[in-house]
């Protein structure tokens, strides 16, 4: 029954609301019981530290709140070094993603030469390079942002990689035979053939980015989300450690609505999946 039913445009985004107010009601019947809350937490609780970061005021002492809300003078703080090393990582990443799957793609050669290494470095673990980061670049921004490019990278490069590869043999005949050079080739046929691979891979590597930022100032740092997060757990606030997730969480949401309104203003071409199901 529920296979073969489909919202509509109109009610769809109440049965999404319906189905977090449903999560939200049960996680706080669940944290009723103080066994379950001391690992689950509890949502009023989580709303509170989030509040008592970014509002202007907070509830302060209170029946809900015995213990008091950690103020908000260092989360501008901690979000932005997170937030800078996250929009680095996902730029960085990004370009370099793109220059060198085109390249590799467009030189089969190369690619045939540098395939064992590339696919080698795919495969590594790349969470075991945080430490090897640190000692290089220090505890600052940059060793996670190091980290959080090697997560973001394979994802573009191989996405853009495919997308040239996926390029019709008969346009590329025809745009040749209507006498376009390299350049030309590069500017209309290769780079719309891959713009939907790699928009498709930038929503992946958005949370990504998020992850390598958050596991480097995991790792070593004194600032940052993940730091604020890290000294939660080292005093068993499972109540904070949820408000992170949430605020990085909502946060990542963003940013992923940034590329996905970017998307739409290039990807005017594609029809949409309603526009499919009409035609």
């Amino acid at each position: 029954m529920l296979a073969s039913f489909k919202p509509t445009d109109n009610n769809l985004r109440w049965w999404q609301l319906g189905v977090l107010v449903a999560m939200l009601a049960l996680w706080q019947l669940v944290s009723l019981n103080q066994q379950y809350a001391f690992f689950l937490g509890e949502p009023l609780k989580v709303a509170g530290r989030i509040w008592s970061w970014f509002m202007p005021f907070g509830f302060g002492e209170s029946s809900f709140f015995p213990e008091g809300l950690p103020g908000r003078a260092d989360i501008y703080a901690h979000l932005g070094v997170t937030l800078l090393e996250t929009v680095l990582a996902f730029a960085i990443g990004t370009v370099l993603g793109l220059v060198f799957g085109l390249w590799l793609a467009l030189a089969p050669t190369a690619g045939a030469i540098l395939d064992p290494y590339i696919k080698a470095a795919n495969s590594m673990p790349r969470v075991i390079l945080a430490p090897i980061f640190s000692m290089w670049l220090g505890l600052g921004i940059w060793s996670k942002v190091a980290l959080a490019v090697t997560l973001v990278f394979f994802i573009v490069f191989f996405n853009v990689y495919q997308g040239v590869k996926e390029v019709s043999p008969v346009v590329l005949a025809n745009a040749r035979m209507l006498g376009a050079n390299h350049k030309q080739l590069l500017r209309t046929v290769y780079l719309p053939s891959a713009t939907s691979w790699v928009f498709s891979s930038l929503h992946t590597s958005v949370g990504l980015a998020f992850v390598g930022a958050v596991v480097g100032e995991y790792l070593g740092s004194a600032r940052g989300v993940g730091y604020l997060i890290l000294q939660a757990e080292g005093t068993f606030d499972v109540n904070t450690v949820f408000a992170g997730i949430v605020v990085l969480t909502a946060f990542a949401l963003v940013l992923d609505g940034i590329v996905g309104r970017i998307e739409k203003r290039l990807m005017k071409w594609q029809p949409r999946s309603g526009e499919t199901e009409k035609l």
